[in-house]
């Protein structure tokens, strides 16, 4: 029944709420990383970059604005990777097992915790957008108040994808262990080679071939492309390089991220259905 999803829903954004320190942390740590590392890096790769003129009438961003749409997938990332833990806290604690032995249906659970943390990522969006633009990031640069609107659709269609994908897989592997530090042993693990063999933080043209062919199938890679895409435009210049994009290579990454959430969905699922927590 929906309100049996509703309510596994509406705990966890009490739990998100209610505990305090978690809920400034995961606000104020992504507009912390743009203002420190953003600005830092900006005034260094500005610099450089500006020996490279922008091609004549194509639109030019400065570096914080590029690395703005990393910022908000790294964001995204974590939040999405870390989600799963309240469901380990629940095994421990013996709350899993009340639920399991429920008559609800176990998918409940799996996607009441997962579309809360989409929840989550909303609200770190959306405060990442806010708080960048009074930085001067040039988001939405000349857009029109419609264009704007379905900019900041288009952003969350994507980071809600992107994020459900990777809630399913940290909820499969929280029910697969049996200790909070097996899962944050493997999110470090995972985290740092998903992030810097993307287009988050710089240009891909560069990277080595077999680099390049990894980033392609790296959902971040994506999700930061339909970011760029909507916040930015189709065809701009930045850190040295000019970045075009059509209709259908947007459409592209968004059904990559489409199978991707899909087939972490049917692992979750499989999961959650043969679980057994004494």
């Amino acid at each position: 029944m929906a309100w049996e999803f509703f309510t596994v829903y509406w705990r966890e954004m009490i739990r998100f709420v209610r505990f305090r320190t978690q809920l400034f942390a995961s606000l104020l740590q992504p507009a912390l990383w743009m203002a420190f590392f953003g600005v830092a890096m900006s005034s260094n790769l500005d610099r450089f970059a500006s020996a490279i003129p922008a091609p004549s009438g194509v639109f030019s961003v400065d570096y914080l604005t590029f690395m703005g749409a990393g910022v908000i997938a790294m964001t995204t990332l974590f939040t999405s990777l870390f989600g799963g833990i309240s469901l380990l806290f629940d095994k421990n604690w013996g709350l899993m097992r009340e639920m399991l032995a429920s008559p609800m249906p176990r998918t409940h659970i799996m996607l009441g915790v997962s579309l809360s943390g989409m929840t989550k990522s909303f609200v770190q969006v959306a405060i990442i957008m806010a708080f960048g633009l009074l930085m001067g990031v040039q988001f939405f640069p000349g857009f029109s108040a419609a264009r704007i609107v379905l900019s900041i659709l288009g952003i969350f269609a994507f980071v809600g994808v992107f994020s459900l994908g990777f809630l399913l897989f940290s909820s499969t592997i929280s029910m697969r262990l049996e200790s909070p530090e097996g899962l944050q042993g493997i999110i470090t693990l995972l985290t740092l080679p998903l992030f810097f063999v993307s287009n988050a933080l710089y240009p891909i043209q560069a990277f080595p071939p077999i680099l390049q062919a990894l980033s392609i199938y790296n959902p971040l890679t994506h999700l930061v492309s339909g970011v760029r895409y909507f916040a930015i435009g189709s065809d701009f210049f930045a850190v040295g390089a000019r970045y075009t994009s059509t209709t259908a290579d947007v459409l592209a990454s968004f059904a990559y991220l489409v199978v991707f959430a899909s087939v972490m969905y049917l692992l979750a699922r499989r999961t959650f259905q043969r679980a057994v927590v004494t």
